[in-house]
């Protein structure tokens, strides 16, 4: 039986080009510790450079431009860390505060109620033993920062990684905002010329798709923000502004940070005192939003087009994760948007295929001998 030339060089660039790509994704698995604030910082330059662009068109510096960007971006993570700050300590003085409430709480409320309607019977707490218990450890505190040391031992490489992360973040983001197109023009041009008309249509899909869910996702954020904090504000929920902002800025982050936010208003709720009404106010709201936010906003404003199931969300937020840690949380998302371009195209090849639709062998047999 005779192969025709032709066949058989497709055949051998098809596999050539396979093993590429199978070796580049075994590198990327390899480097995945490093790839991180690469891939963080590449995310931000591209929703950041339209900015730094619009500011050369006014006749600043694409540098200066660049570090102006970086100094914004740098000041309103700053701004959100003021607003979580003192949240964060007030909830602590409120709950130690408090403590011996809750305790008597659990004695008198919590417990007879679960014994008479689920048959549990939990211990009773001791509010004096549990302050004596904490002005030991208040007065222990070297103990404390060994327990911290230790643990610090066993998550050294995390922390280091952590730093190196946010050391490393806008010193990547400054230079690909300051060469993003000469970057863009490089890889332009080590695209194969036959296949050059192709990618730079798959590129602009993929431009397309990115621009309409991060620029549409922090819309769907920035309103969720305002709904949760009014929402919260006329249930008389306590701290309603960082809880409110906080809910809607981590919705980036599917599932566990509407989760998150849900727990943070939840306690919020408990530790004002005010009996049930803040409690259901809280559930109220979320669950409003959460209607909100997956049959208004988000088809909406991010639309459909990515087109992601959510067990592909599920599914790539637990792979990236596993991949690239908390981070990868965070670019789960955006990635996979991308990565589903590209699996829209090799589907439409392989359906285009003399493979899929049993030409191959066909064509071998009508050969002549």
């Amino acid at each position: 039986m005779e192969i025709r030339p032709d066949n058989h060089a497709d055949r051998l660039q098809t596999l050539l080009w396979s093993a590429c790509g199978l070796a580049l994704l075994w590198l990327l698995y390899l480097l995945s510790p490093i790839l991180t604030p690469f891939l963080l910082a590449g995310i931000f330059a591209y929703i950041c450079a339209p900015l730094v662009d619009r500011l050369a068109r006014h006749r600043i510096p694409r540098t200066a431009g660049a570090l102006l960007v970086i100094l914004l971006l740098a000041t309103l993570l700053m701004l959100l860390g003021l607003i979580l700050l003192p949240l964060i300590r007030e909830e602590g003085q409120q709950m130690m505060d408090r403590l011996p409430a809750l305790v008597a709480l659990w004695n008198e409320r919590a417990m007879p109620w679960l014994q008479q309607h689920f048959g549990i019977q939990p211990h009773a707490m001791d509010a004096a033993a549990m302050k004596r218990l904490l002005s030991e450890n208040r007065d222990s505190v070297q103990n404390i920062l060994h327990s911290l040391l230790q643990s610090l031992k066993i998550g050294g490489m995390a922390m280091i990684g952590m730093f190196t992360t946010l050391i490393l973040l806008p010193i990547v983001m400054f230079y690909l905002l300051v060469d993003w197109h000469h970057l863009l023009e490089r890889l332009d041009g080590f695209v194969p010329r036959p296949w050059h008309a192709q990618t730079r249509r798959i590129a602009r899909e993929i431009d397309a798709v990115l621009g309409e869910f991060l620029h549409g996702q922090m819309s769907v954020m920035l309103s969720l923000a305002v709904y949760y904090s009014l929402g919260l504000w006329l249930a008389g929920v306590n701290f309603a502004l960082p809880v409110g902002v906080l809910t809607g800025l981590l919705i980036f982050v599917p599932y566990a940070g509407f989760a998150l936010g849900l727990g943070l208003a939840i306690l919020v709720a408990l530790l004002q005192f005010e009996g049930i009404g803040p409690l259901i106010g809280v559930a109220i709201v979320y669950s409003l939003g959460q209607v909100l936010e997956s049959f208004v906003l988000t088809p909406w404003l991010v639309g459909q087009r990515i087109g992601l199931h959510p067990l592909a969300v599920i599914f790539a937020l637990l792979a990236f994760g596993q991949i690239f840690g908390f981070f990868g949380i965070l670019l789960a998302l955006p990635a996979s948007a991308v990565l589903l371009v590209g699996l829209r195209h090799v589907s439409a090849s392989y359906l285009d295929s003399r493979l899929y639709r049993g030409e191959a062998e066909s064509e071998d047999k009508e050969l002549p001998p």
